[in-house]
């Protein structure tokens, strides 16, 4: 993807190894010189070409002025006392802010990154859309999350979950171009069957996504069992409702193979009585599929509550109605690293 900065350079990162080649080679280099230069921005991830020291001194002067090389910078960096979980406020390169949290399980260790500077959607739950939506994120500015977050913690990052700030879908061709770049085998070489990317519902996206067969995990922000209620949280579901979106979500398993994940955020008094169960199952059955149930995270602007017990009491309906459910594990709940919370307060 051909993306460039305010001065006219093109933003390296977030090119691909065959959008590299043409530029090198339209630069007069031959192009083995592509395959150096990717091995030193995607594999020993340098942050100034001045590094790239089997380049020569007037190649490395030439790369300068045609490509701006970004990089982020840690703002906040917080460590949980009870399960290792790291969180990061990064500063972009223009001044905005975002976050990523890096987490150990018992398979390896995977990063939740953020693909936009706060989020349109509006769900009334989440942190990330009351502070309000600035811009995209570049492919580039996706994979430095992981990039610098590596570099930092000295932790090798085996899978993506793109549940941070923002709607994936709603930035999908800078989206796609990052998973092009995190899956190339010549730089971090992620399967994306290791790589889970969660959507509010943006239904045309959902099967242009299919189309694709990339083969990661899609996960559905669902949240609620009918239409009412759904969009009295979630404002997408006014213009794309449960059915069509369900059948949506039908076509990427056709397409795929790929089990779908449903997440339910659990609100007392919203969404988690027996009928709401009954709805649920209702909604589901015949899917392959799994429901991820999370107590919702409390916010200051909102008085929704709820709790593990009750999120576990939840679980044991939907088991009981046949569908498969776990209640999402708990990480850095000590450093409140739920995604949008720590760059909302740094602005404010």
């Amino acid at each position: 993807m051909i993306i460039r900065d305010d001065d006219g350079r093109i933003d390296i990162l977030s090119l691909s190894f065959d959008e590299l080649c043409e530029q090198v080679i339209a630069a007069g280099e031959k192009r083995f010189r592509a395959a150096q230069l990717y091995e030193w921005l995607h594999v020993k991830r340098v942050e100034s070409f001045d590094k790239m020291t089997n380049l020569s001194t007037q190649f490395r002067a030439r790369l300068g002025e045609l490509f701006c090389l970004k990089s982020l910078f840690i703002v906040k960096r917080l460590e949980s006392h009870t399960d290792n979980t790291l969180k990061y406020l990064y500063r972009l390169p223009d001044g905005n802010h975002v976050e990523s949290v890096v987490m150990d399980y018992n398979h390896g260790t995977t990063i939740c990154i953020s693909t936009q500077v706060g989020c349109k959607m509006g769900c009334n739950f989440c942190a990330s859309t009351i502070a309000g939506f600035r811009r995209d994120l570049l492919p580039s500015e996706m994979l430095l999350q992981i990039y610098t977050a590596e570099r930092d913690s000295g932790r090798r990052i085996g899978g993506a979950v793109l549940m941070g700030i923002g709607e994936p879908l709603d930035n999908f061709d800078n989206v796609v171009c990052f998973l092009d770049l995190l899956s190339n085998e010549k730089g971090m070489n992620m399967s994306l069957r290791h790589l889970s990317l969660s959507t509010c519902g943006i239904v045309p996206r959902i099967r242009e996504l299919a189309s694709l067969k990339l083969g990661l995990t899609l996960s559905i922000s669902l949240h609620a069992t009918n239409n009412e209620t759904r969009s009295s949280i979630m404002p997408v579901n006014k213009t794309y409702r449960i059915e069509e979106l369900l059948d949506a979500c039908k076509y990427y398993f056709a397409q795929t193979g790929r089990r779908i994940s449903f997440e339910y955020a659990l609100i007392d008094g919203v969404n988690d009585s027996q009928k709401n169960a009954d709805e649920l199952a209702a909604l589901l059955g015949g899917f392959v599929c799994h429901v991820n149930i999370i107590p919702v995270n409390k916010i200051k602007e909102r008085n929704y509550t709820s709790d593990r017990k009750s999120a576990q009491r939840f679980r044991a309906m939907l088991e009981e109605r046949g569908l498969n459910a776990t209640v999402r594990r708990t990480l850095g709940a000590d450093i409140n690293a739920a995604c949008g919370q720590l760059r909302r307060e740094y602005e404010i």
